[in-house]
């Protein structure tokens, strides 16, 4: 009987917008979109690639970034 294989686990970042993009550029704002945030202190989880990290670090003023 074959053995289970378990899949790796997928790290996962949770990502809060704690500053508004009002004043800054539409590159910002779009980015902010991007990641799925729509309003203040909305909090959403995505999966860690190193798209979404730099992604992350051009909007790293507006938004928390909590590791899990």
């Amino acid at each position: 009987m074959p053995k289970k294989v378990e899949a790796p686990k997928v790290k996962m970042v949770k990502i809060t917008q704690v500053k508004s993009a009002i004043g800054y550029s539409k590159v910002h704002k779009a980015t902010i979109r991007a990641l799925g945030i729509h309003r203040m202190h909305e909090t959403v989880e995505q999966v860690d690639t190193p798209t979404l990290r730099g992604m992350l670090r051009k909007v790293a003023n507006l938004v928390d970034v909590v590791e899990e």
